[in-house]
């Protein structure tokens, strides 16, 4: 998937006019783009649209215009998006009571690096987290990860041809695991190339 440059973005006037419209067509993406993986974690795979969303909304809010800071913006933002062989998702833990969400994000230690993929047929491929900078301490996890899933080209072929795909965690403390389904697994295969 081609990353994003300056030419691919809206200037803040344009953005502003085009703003309903495009964030509509993102939200609507994006649904078929978010994966529950039991009561608490939910994966919100990225792309380039997502990511487009995301720096234009920075640049709106943050009121940048100038070259640099946009290119920054840019250099920030374009690891998210997936490279052909690969999935990238926001992995987000949510618990609304602020005590338990603590206690539970410091039992949770290490589970970033419990998150799986599975095509059928083939191994579980454990999430590569938070390249960009570590989220995690050896007391506890973060609520927020940043994950990359590195499927080989045989895995991305029998994705593209209808093996099932499933998502879990393997923590001792947080086990649970999701069958991707109809338009989600659409979405998600449209994000792997298999050249």
């Amino acid at each position: 998937m081609d990353k994003l440059n300056r030419e691919d973005l809206l200037s803040l006037e344009q953005y502003a006019e085009q703003r309903a419209d495009f964030r509509d067509r993102v939200m609507a993406h994006k649904k078929n783009r978010r994966v529950n993986i039991g009561p608490h974690l939910t994966l919100y795979f990225e792309d380039r649209l997502t990511i487009q969303y995301q720096i234009q909304e920075m640049l709106r809010i943050e009121k940048i215009f100038e070259a640099d800071a946009i290119q920054e913006e840019l250099d920030t933002y374009n690891p998210l998006i997936p490279d052909g062989s690969n999935l990238k998702a926001t992995a987000m833990f949510e618990f609304e009571d602020v005590e338990l969400r603590q206690k539970r994000l410091r039992e949770l230690v290490g589970v970033e690096n419990q998150i799986w993929l599975q095509v059928d047929g083939f191994e579980k491929v454990y999430a590569i987290a938070n390249e960009d900078l570590e989220r995690s301490t050896d007391e506890k996890t973060s609520a927020v990860h940043f994950l990359r899933l590195e499927l080989s080209n045989d895995m991305a072929m029998a994705a593209q041809s209808n093996a099932g795909i499933s998502l879990g965690v393997g923590h001792d403390l947080y086990r649970h695991e999701t069958v991707l389904e109809g338009q989600t697994t659409r979405s998600l295969i449209n994000d792997l190339s298999s050249t």
